[in-house]
């Protein structure tokens, strides 16, 4: 076996179940590893250096293809189901052992990360690739040691293969399909086959780490971006695609912690990771100016296409995906707070796009309220944003990331209730959606009084006035805020058909409640009496 780059002196392939390659390259370079990439035919530079790939057959992440073993540790534990779909032991030991032959007499690509900025979360993180771009992203999206660190360092917490060439048989491997992800708690591992989508590999490790920080920790794990003030203070931003997390959390007058996962410790919020995974379908310089500057040399872009007869790549060409990503450092950010650690927030915001126009601009909950609403993940789809969506859609995503929680969505929520009691944390509930009526009838609420509301809260500007409760939501609207017209802050004073308003309100309360049903079990009475009283 011939190695190259950087290796710990003990440092070996044997602990992951690999007894061979042909190379392995340890801890190179983004240089070298871009270099790597471009001799391999799997990527070419853009016009701004960095380095433009495909991902494959798959251009986004497989849920029904996500497995976690089942065995003594996860039996009792994890949250079953739909989201995490069970795999036997002894199938996922076979398994293993494919991938690793199938590995055997390739080059592989080993890389030494670490998870969470906060050291004293620290999660070490080996991943080893087929290709050499899916290290890179590893690189980008995960904490870097230093070089002498990486002499220092012998085994890993945690082990990642990345087989995008290994095609699973169904019936034989227990597999739904040729491409899998599963997870092994027991055996601290994950095994990638047959997709090059690099989602994978982040996702993974972001679920693992929403088992063990809740879990063994009492951290609460979030997916939400986190910023920074001048003053020191840290605000907290949830919200699902189309939200606006991404505009609202880089502000200008604040520097970011992080963009998508975090823990919120005993006295620090911290992000798990390195960089980060935006999209950029539509990217423009002007909308985006953080993300479009991040885009150089070292950064990955993934699924794009280039502008005819150039090495510019066209953000508006969808044609291979809609989730087409730039994977890059979190250096790569002007004012990225490094290392990325904040104390304990002083605000968190929810947002929501609420395409009913029922939902107030801004709302303060209570424990119980913020609860219930952050198993709710509430907010909704509009006509085009989707293949068959008509008309306003409802969508639910516990805990505003379903899809990554190995355990019932009450474990986190009660952890967000007594992380909000002891440290007096603000919740608040932010509509960037529609006001005046649904979609269709009102109109977008204006992003200047949405940036005014959230600067108030952050300003403790709306600590002294007097607010509403609402009559069917039950949460805390204030009468007046800075920069806001007041009209604007109750909403069914701009609609023009009162009752209309109210029958809206009791149908979006009602599918909320029978949202809720699923999480029921298991939650708190003060959770289930925060639930909206339909009228």
């Amino acid at each position: 076996m011939k190695e190259f780059g950087m290796k710990s002196s003990q440092a070996s392939l044997m602990g992951a179940g690999i007894s061979t390659v042909s190379e392995a390259h340890w801890n190179l370079t983004p240089a070298q590893l871009v270099a790597e990439s471009i001799k391999n035919g799997e990527g070419s530079l853009t016009d701004t250096g960095a380095l433009a790939v495909d991902t494959g057959k798959f251009t986004g992440r497989s849920p029904k293809d996500r497995f976690v073993v089942r065995d003594a540790k996860t039996e009792n534990t994890v949250w079953w189901g739909d989201v995490n779909i069970a795999f036997a032991p002894e199938k996922f030991d076979a398994l293993h052992q494919k991938v690793a032959a199938y590995l055997a007499d390739k080059k592989v690509y080993v890389r030494d990360n670490y998870v969470c900025a906060d050291p004293a979360y620290r999660m070490t993180v080996r991943t080893i690739t087929e290709w050499a771009f899916s290290n890179l992203f590893a690189d980008n999206l995960f904490n870097r040691f230093e070089r002498q660190q990486l002499e220092q360092l012998a085994n890993t917490d945690w082990t990642i293969l990345c087989a995008p060439g290994f095609h699973a048989t169904p019936e034989v491997d227990g597999t739904r399909q040729s491409n899998f992800a599963i997870i092994n708690f027991t055996k601290q591992m994950v095994l990638i086959g047959g997709t090059g989508y690099t989602g994978e590999i982040k996702k993974s490790i972001f679920s693992i780490l929403n088992y063990i920080l809740p879990e063994e920790k009492q951290t609460l794990s979030m997916h939400c971006s986190a910023n920074l003030g001048k003053d020191g203070d840290t605000a907290i931003f949830f919200g699902l695609s189309g939200t606006g997390k991404t505009t609202l959390s880089a502000d200008p007058n604040r520097n970011l912690i992080g963009d998508d996962e975090h823990g919120w410790g005993e006295n620090s919020i911290f992000n798990f990771e390195g960089g980060c995974y935006a999209k950029c379908v539509n990217l423009t310089e002007e909308k985006e100016p953080q993300i479009w500057n991040a885009i150089k040399f070292g950064a990955i872009v993934e699924n794009t296409n280039f502008i005819a007869g150039t090495s510019t790549v066209d953000f508006d060409n969808i044609a291979k995906t809609e989730n087409t990503r730039v994977a890059y450092p979190i250096h790569h950010i002007d004012g990225a707070v490094i290392p990325s650690v904040g104390g304990v927030p002083k605000n968190i915001f929810f947002l929501t796009a609420d395409a009913f126009g029922v939902i107030p601009p801004i709302s303060k909950l209570n424990p119980g309220q913020a609860m219930f609403h952050f198993i709710s993940g509430y907010t909704a789809k509009v006509a085009g944003t989707e293949v068959g969506v008509t008309e306003p859609q409802t969508t639910f995503s516990a805990c505003f990331g379903k899809a990554f929680l190995p355990l019932h969505p009450a474990k986190y929520a009660a952890l967000l209730g007594e992380k909000m009691r002891k440290n007096n944390v603000n919740v608040w509930l932010i509509n960037t959606g529609w006001t005046g009526g649904p979609y269709g009838v009102g109109s977008r609420m204006a992003l200047k009084y949405t940036r005014a509301m959230i600067t108030a809260a952050i300003n403790g500007e709306l600590e002294n006035v007097n607010y509403t409760q609402h009559p069917v939501f039950g949460f805390q609207m204030p009468d007046s805020c800075p920069n806001v017209p007041a009209e604007v802050l109750h909403p069914r004073n701009t609609w023009s058909d009162k009752s209309a308003y109210d029958e809206k309100a009791n149908s979006l309360a009602n599918q909320f409640n029978k949202n809720f049903e699923q999480y029921a079990e298991g939650s708190s009475e003060e959770i289930l009496a925060a639930a909206p009283k339909a009228i």
